[in-house]
């Protein structure tokens, strides 16, 4: 039997750089990776149900796109193997509408919202009162990513029900517009990456999605502690090891929440793509993920077949 410490399914053509890291640190660890791609997910499944091959930890980046790989998350949850960022976890964390509610019954800072049905339960949504979201807002469906959906700036109630009628089966959230502070001559907007106890803060450009990390001077200096707290609170709320968020800290001096939770996160790397993710921090993701398959029993054994 072929045994494997931890199985990377992926599909994502700009995934590249992440597994090249992956398979490195690996290596370097003497862990066995086992890669699946759409070229070899049938043969592996093929190889799991007859035994041939097992793992004892799953990364899953493909199966939010394509279903054919939910069968290694099945494999996977009837053996109890460990999983990154657990499927019936994520499904959750997919919804905003959902993490909203959850958000601020632990008094994770967001944003003012209104919550609307999806347009195919109610497409004749009555006209609502909008002042507590402010003159401008944004409009955002529940269970898109990307950006998809996602309209800035709105004003008018005609804006929103154009946009519930896009993405007609999600829910929609209308969101107080976030005005942040200046620091050091740039807005106060972040990203935060986060993985299991490891948190990455990281300015954040609205406009060109460019990414540079927070330096421990700077969050002392200006007293951005609170990015970590508020993270390791969405950690603890949504249930996954690893996601990103999207945080500002407002005029009014308080941080909010604004794209709650980000999963699979786009992990390209920064070398390769403009708007990509500091290599410094994939690094130390990669690494932290070799980690958690060193720290866990999952690679020692092959889990054994349910009853």
């Amino acid at each position: 039997m072929a045994e494997y410490d931890l199985c990377l399914a992926w599909s994502w053509e700009y995934d590249l750089g992440l597994v090249a890291l992956l398979r490195r640190a690996c290596a370097a660890a003497d862990l066995r990776l086992l890669e699946v791609t759409p070229q070899t997910l049938q043969a592996v499944i093929a190889g799991l149900e007859d035994r041939s091959c097992t793992f004892g930890a799953l990364f899953d980046r493909a199966s939010d796109c394509d279903e054919a790989f939910l069968g290694l998350n099945s494999w996977a949850l009837a053996r109890d193997v460990q999983r990154l960022n657990r499927r019936e976890l994520a499904v959750t964390a997919w919804n905003k509408a959902v993490l909203h509610l959850l958000f601020e019954a632990r008094s994770i800072p967001v944003p003012h919202t209104i919550v609307l049905r999806p347009f195919c339960e109610k497409p004749d949504h009555p006209v609502i009162d909008l002042s507590s979201v402010g003159p401008a807002f944004t409009v955002k469906p529940a269970r898109q990513g990307g950006g998809d959906g996602v309209r800035l700036q709105a004003t008018s109630w005609d804006q929103v029900v154009a946009a519930r009628a896009e993405f007609p089966h999600d829910e929609y959230l209308i969101q107080q517009s976030i005005v942040p502070l200046e620091l050091d001559s740039r807005p106060a907007w972040f990203r935060v990456l986060n993985c299991f106890d490891r948190v990455y803060p990281c300015w954040w450009n609205q406009r060109t999605h460019v990414y540079i990390p927070v330096t421990e001077e700077e969050e002392r200096a200006l007293n951005l502690g609170p990015l970590r707290d508020i993270t390791a609170r969405i950690a603890q709320t949504c249930g996954l090891e690893l996601f990103s968020s999207e945080v500002a800290l407002s005029v009014d001096g308080q941080f909010y929440v604004i794209d709650y939770v980000n999963d699979p996160v786009d992990l390209r790397l920064q070398s390769q793509a403009v708007d990509g993710v500091p290599d410094c921090i994939v690094q130390a993701i990669a690494t932290r993920i070799v980690d958690w398959v060193k720290s866990s029993d999952s690679g020692l054994t092959a889990p054994e077949d349910p009853a």
